[in-house]
């Protein structure tokens, strides 16, 4: 009962076929796999930013030797 044979898949993918037609299925499946590109590259882009702080913060990396001098207030 829970099983399918290939006759069963074959037939529900006629009727998709049918349904929606080859021209929207090409869509969906382009325009799904492009949202599966950008969320890679979105991804390399956030490990790329993430491995090196010094980019995220402009200066950083610099080391500034100042003395510090108090402010008294009268």
């Amino acid at each position: 009962m829970g099983s399918f044979s290939i006759w069963h898949w074959m037939i529900v993918l006629v009727i998709v076929l049918l349904i929606f037609g080859t021209k929207k299925l090409r869509n969906i499946g382009s325009d799904l796999g492009g949202a599966v590109r950008d969320f890679k590259d979105g991804m390399r882009e956030g490990s790329d930013q993430a491995a090196d702080p010094a980019k995220q913060i402009p200066g950083a990396g610099h080391t500034i030797d100042a003395e510090v001098k108090r402010e008294t207030k009268a």
